[in-house]
């Protein structure tokens, strides 16, 4: 597979990455390119401001949910038809899964796609030193994949004056983005965009795109990507032999964080997503015979959803009845019998598990987990692992213990309901770390068991 391409990482978190991604986004749309977007890292928040705001399809790329083949796959799957892929890093280029590995970081998926880098440095209060940072981070890997440099915060003074050492460095000078703190995106609640921020935000990165069109070198970073070589795309595990099912996942403000890949799993197992809105519809789709509710934001909802007691109602007795369902995270807080918002306010909601969720004022947990089943169950056998992911402020009276979680420094607790047709908690699962119990959820919905 030829598939032009380019990461873009940095020194840490916070030189900005995320704002001169999305403004590269939006320029290289404006320039009429199709482009494919990736966020490296389990984050669900990147890739749906790339779709809702930026305008393009965006994917994950992670080296702890995959293995190199699979990751590579995965790619192809998701830039097949774009003329173009900018794939967007995660924390400091070298930062691995622990403080002194670069396992599963971005600079191991660079390694993994073949892809050409970018290096963003924030030169904020420097000029020379930021060459030092520069020429640091070539030399730290001897394979460091960094084919080009952007400084951002840096004066066109100072750039011009930088730009012939970068040269001598063999690094493509890709340009720099000058101090604009009006262009900056801001962090919100979980990297929230509500709707009525859409426009404002849309026209930011308009005035964005529009400067990083004069102050970066399009042609150059044009043809680093066109450098990146191509690739086998790795064969596709055997699809089981499965019936068609109609599955409805709920997809509104309230309930938006999906992963593209575990979608397309399901598409490719036969099931038929029909989206639903626990907001605004009464009623399930007709002929739902499985469940999804994701993780999103209902506590920013939580009056709303307690409102529509329709839909609550339809889906405590679709559940009750055995309709097999997996709810993450903000559809796990939804089954609860109360759900506190913001303020602290219970509102009632689909009172499926017997519990209160609540706000906590820090992470509960959070990070990268592998689940371990410690009892046979629906959709898992004992012992059967998925990699999966939490991150929330909130917390349950009862998060459930069906599985074992553990991180990667070793740290382990216990998590997750299992019980009938029901695998619920605050794990996002990925499901191409483990099929096989997506399969199962899938047969149960077909009554195939």
């Amino acid at each position: 597979m030829h598939s032009p391409r380019v990461l873009f990482a940095a020194p840490s978190s916070g030189s900005g990455k995320t704002t001169i991604v999305c403004g590269v986004l939006r320029a290289l749309k404006n320039r009429g390119k199709t482009v494919s977007a990736f966020k490296c890292g389990p984050d669900y928040i990147d890739p749906l401001f790339h779709e809702r705001v930026v305008g393009v399809k965006s994917g994950t790329l992670d080296l702890f949910f995959s293995d190199p083949d699979t990751l590579r796959r995965l790619y192809a799957q998701n830039a097949e038809g774009a003329d173009c892929a900018v794939i967007e890093g995660v924390m400091g280029y070298y930062d691995g899964l622990s403080a002194a590995s670069d396992e599963a970081s971005t600079y191991a998926v660079a390694e993994a796609l073949k892809a050409p880098v970018v290096l963003i440095v924030d030169a904020r209060g420097q000029s020379l030193s930021a060459l030092a940072t520069l020429k640091g981070f070539l030399a730290f890997r001897p394979d460091s994949g960094i084919g080009g440099v952007i400084f951002n915060r840096m004066s066109e003074h100072i750039y011009r004056a930088l730009k012939p050492a970068v040269e001598a460095l063999g690094v493509a000078p890709i340009g720099f983005v000058p101090k604009s703190d009006a262009l900056m995106l801001e962090s919100r609640h979980l990297g929230l965009v509500m709707p009525d921020e859409i426009r404002d935000l849309s026209e930011k990165l308009d005035a964005l795109a529009a400067l990083l069109a004069d102050t970066l070198d399009f042609d150059a970073l044009d043809a680093l990507m066109q450098s990146a070589p191509a690739f086998d795309i790795p064969a596709a595990p055997a699809v089981p032999d499965l019936p068609k099912t109609v599955i409805a996942a709920a997809k509104d403000d309230a309930f938006c964080f999906l992963y593209r890949d575990n979608l397309a799993l399901l598409k490719r197992y036969n099931a038929e997503i029909r989206f639903f809105s626990p907001l605004h519809d009464t009623a399930l789709p007709a002929g739902t015979q499985g469940l999804i509710l994701p993780g999103g934001y209902p506590e920013l909802y939580a009056k709303r959803l307690s409102e529509n007691t329709a839909m609550r109602t339809a889906i405590r007795e679709a559940i009750e009845s055995g309709m097999p369902c997996l709810a993450e995270c903000g559809g796990f807080l939804y089954l609860h019998d109360t759900l506190s918002d913001m303020d602290g306010s219970a509102y009632p909601m689909c009172g499926v598990l017997h519990t209160d969720a609540f706000r906590t004022q820090k992470l509960s947990r959070f990070g990268y987990i592998t689940l371990a089943a410690n009892a046979d169950s629906a959709f898992f056998r004992a012992g059967e692992t998925i990699k999966a992911h939490e991150f929330h402020y909130f917390e349950s009276g009862d998060p459930g213990a069906a599985f074992s979680a553990v991180k990667p420094n070793g740290r382990e607790w216990t998590c997750m309901h299992a019980q009938g047709n029901l695998l619920a908690g605050f794990p996002h699962l990925f499901y191409e770390s483990n099929p096989k119990p997506v399969e199962r959820f899938l047969r149960a919905a077909a009554k195939e068991v």
